[in-house]
């Protein structure tokens, strides 16, 4: 991948977080954090880890690897999820944003769940933390419409013909 990929790969990212948190704001707190019985249990939950996993990440990204896992209990609320979840977005995009192409062919260790240290180029956990951010936000779509919210469109096609139409603006 391209240093222009990744950056871009990132801002898709940056807007799918933020259509999913203005679509999750409709829900009462009771649906925020209700057991629908899914790999993380409720909305609250599935939004955390998608936070959480960009955290970790980006401590890995700067070379730290013990970072512990949050609390979904530590998220009253959307309003506490956004505050937090903005700071790491920023961290992100900043980190992304001087990327040379080298820098993401360089090999770095990386630990896995289980403590072992894997070797990859910087690119690859770099795309997999998207990739798994939308695998989560799905699931997060699937929970709105199952608590009859309005769901959302978070398609990659979608967020390059929202730009499209706005660079054309």
């Amino acid at each position: 991948m391209t240093p222009e990929e990744i950056r871009l790969l990132y801002q898709y990212n940056s807007w799918a977080n933020h259509r999913l948190l203005d679509a999750c704001a409709a829900l009462s707190a009771e649906q925020f954090t209700r057991d629908l019985h899914a790999s993380f249990p409720s909305v609250r939950d599935t939004l955390v880890h998608i936070m959480d996993a960009e955290r970790i990440w980006q401590e890995r990204f700067q070379g730290r690897f013990s970072t512990p896992w949050l609390a979904a209990a530590q998220f009253p609320d959307l309003a506490a999820l956004r505050s937090q979840w903005s700071k790491i977005e920023e961290d992100l995009l900043r980190f992304v944003s001087p990327l040379t192409p080298e820098e993401l062919a360089r090999v770095r260790d990386f630990p896995n769940l289980q403590g072992q240290i894997q070797a990859l180029p910087l690119w690859q956990p770099l795309q997999h933390l998207v990739n798994h951010g939308s695998y989560h936000r799905g699931q997060v779509v699937a929970f709105l419409r199952q608590l009859d919210a309005k769901g959302v469109s978070l398609d990659l096609i979608r967020f390059y013909r929202e730009r499209a139409a706005g660079a054309a603006a």
